[in-house]
């Protein structure tokens, strides 16, 4: 027997809200034809087929059409079972031919329309519903489908009054509710929606449609924890075993951030099956989110023993493991899982950034460029490896791999950004404004771009309005970057504009704390402010944090403040930048 239901479960727009288990043959047979050879196939072919013997019952069933061809029943059988086998063709055939004529039976013809609407004739199942309603008009079964069938063409108020109709003849029906409400979230009647839902479960508590077409109502407005409400009501109510809803209901969690109740339901589940993986999994993800990284490294370790194959369960647990501070373990399990597929270029990117942030060089070009071969359209692996090639000092290595990159991410702001940058190392300066100008084309707030040009300008005492306007715009949006404000500063003393720079440097030292490069500027403009003693201690600090500076070192010794090198804090200074060295050659 095909019930209304499934028709509106194959016609209906939102199958997911409407999936309804297709019933069970009847207990006992719809009439049999008259005949007594049509009459004794017809009892077999019922038989096999509530014995599940599909072939059997078709066969049964051919023999007793073939001793009464005008058998409205046996017609009716073989296009349910046909229709369940997936041959429409025949489907439709016997539903038409079941149509034909008058006298039938209106469940059958609602039936016969539910195999119409879901093979692609709904004006056909249309006009089967309507003789249904017209052999029994009382029958609201046959309303609820036609409603459904009317609002799939758009025409909601005909589905509207016609599911209405429906439910004056069955007022208890939970379907025809869960119909109405349907169609008035269609009609934008949203309050009669929500009480049409909430009825539909009043008449049938058990009735999943309804509170499944509530919760998604309240995702869709953005009104999660009332979304959760209705999934918990129904595992209360309903099913507590339901797995796909309790799945749904974690992810809503998680999406709200209640990592609490998130954990509450996945220990429920691990508390019926606590073999259950992906429940182990979710956990270990969310204790990740709460950044309980030794519970999360925990369960993703005995997920891992049972499937030692996953590569992303592997390649987080090494992300976990950075997390602690446990390079040696994310260095294990970034390579385990290489050792497992080389060619699963999550783990080489994850590896090289490692690597990278390690400042072991070699070792990240090695991965990324590894990674780029096998994934050259991912733009990250491109900048790290162009990074990583930079403060190798392989300035033309570093160029062609952010070229390399922009091949194939044109688009990308950040490799022209750090294009311009190895450009600037290779002293090529109209490469360097070209690449930062497209940085700013494809994205006019990108702060790195705006303030690296904006000091490049200042830098070289050209362009200082730009300088001026550019660096203005880095730190309006990142005003708490010291770095930023030094460039500002330094263009407001390119400009001539000293107490602006003096207010500016000052805000940069307070912001950045010890940088060489911020106290130089801040001796220069007291040198320029003939504030010989102040600007004498700038440099002297300055020197402390870089005893390498060259340049500095001699304009020290040219404004004649004496050799910085016989000052005892400078060689200090040089003393620990020595063991420093020494200490990073010693450390394999």
């Amino acid at each position: 027997m095909i019930p209304a239901i499934m028709m509106a479960c194959a016609a209906s727009p939102h199958p997911q809200e409407t999936i309804v288990p297709v019933s069970a043959p009847a207990k006992s047979p719809v009439a049999p034809a008259p005949d007594a050879s049509a009459t004794y196939h017809f009892m077999m072919g019922y038989q096999a087929e509530l014995a599940q013997d599909t072939e059997g019952a078709l066969r049964e069933y051919m023999a007793a059409l073939k001793a009464d061809p005008s058998s409205r029943e046996v017609k009716a059988r073989l296009a349910g079972l046909y229709y369940g086998l997936g041959d429409q063709a025949n489907a439709v055939k016997y539903a038409e031919e079941v149509g034909e004529g008058t006298g039938q039976d209106a469940q059958v013809l609602t039936q016969m329309a539910g195999i119409l609407a879901s093979s692609g004739k709904p004006d056909r199942a249309l006009y089967m519903l309507d003789l249904a309603i017209e052999r029994e008009p009382t029958r609201g079964e046959s309303y609820f489908p036609k409603g459904i069938i009317l609002l799939n063409q758009k025409r909601v108020a005909e589905a509207e009054q016609a599911v209405k109709l429906g439910l004056q003849h069955a007022p208890e029906s939970a379907l025809g509710y869960y119909y109405l409400g349907r169609i008035s979230m269609e009609a934008g009647n949203t309050e009669q929606a929500l009480n049409s839902f909430e009825r539909a479960i009043s008449v049938n508590p058990t009735f999943e449609p309804a509170y499944l077409a509530q919760a998604s109502f309240f995702e869709s407005r953005q009104e999660k924890d009332k979304a959760i409400a209705v999934l918990q009501k129904y595992l209360q109510r309903v099913n507590p075993r339901n797995k796909d809803i309790r799945q749904h209901l974690i992810q809503l969690y998680i999406a709200t951030r209640d990592y609490t109740g998130g954990l509450a339901e996945l220990q429920k589940m691990l508390d019926e099956d606590p073999g259950d993986l992906d429940a182990q999994l979710r956990m270990a993800l969310i204790y990740g989110e709460k950044k309980e990284y030794a519970k999360a490294i925990e369960q993703l370790t005995a997920v891992l023993k049972v499937r030692p194959a996953e590569l992303k369960i592997r390649d987080y647990l090494g992300y976990m493991y950075e997390e602690t501070r446990d390079f040696p373990k994310a260095v294990e399990t970034y390579r385990f899982n290489i050792q497992l597929d080389p060619t699963f270029v999550e783990s080489h990117i994850h590896l090289g950034v490692l690597h990278y942030r390690l400042k072991q060089f070699s070792e990240a070009i090695a991965h990324l460029t590894e990674a780029v071969r096998l994934n050259p359209k991912q733009p990250e692996p491109h900048i790290v490896l162009g990074l990583a090639y930079l403060q190798s000092e392989q300035f033309g290595q570093a160029s062609q791999a952010f070229e390399e990159g922009i091949k194939h991410n044109p688009k990308n702001a950040d490799l022209h950004f750090n294009l311009g940058t190895a450009y600037d190392k290779l002293d090529r300066f109209d490469d360097v404004v070209r690449e930062m100008e497209a940085a700013l084309a494809l994205d006019p707030h990108h702060a790195d771009a705006l303030n690296y040009l904006g000091y490049s300008y200042a830098e070289r005492g050209i362009k200082i309005d730009q300088a001026l306007s550019l660096t203005r715009q880095a730190v309006a949006l990142k005003p708490d970057n010291g770095y930023y404000v030094d460039s500002l500063g330094w263009a407001f003393y390119k400009s001539g504009m000293l107490a602006e720079a003096l207010n500016e440097i000052k805000r940069a030292v307070s912001l950045v704390g010890d940088d060489p490069v911020i106290y130089e500027h801040l001796g220069e403009i007291y040198m320029k402010q003939e504030r010989l003693a102040d600007a004498r201690e700038a440099w002297l600090h300055s020197l402390e944090l870089d005893p390498s500076n060259e340049k500095l070192l001699q304009r020290f010794r040219e404004y004649g403040m004496g050799d910085p090198a016989q000052e005892d804090r400078i060689q200090q200074a040089k003393r620990r930048v020595s063991e420093k060295i020494q200490l990073q050659q010693a450390t394999p």
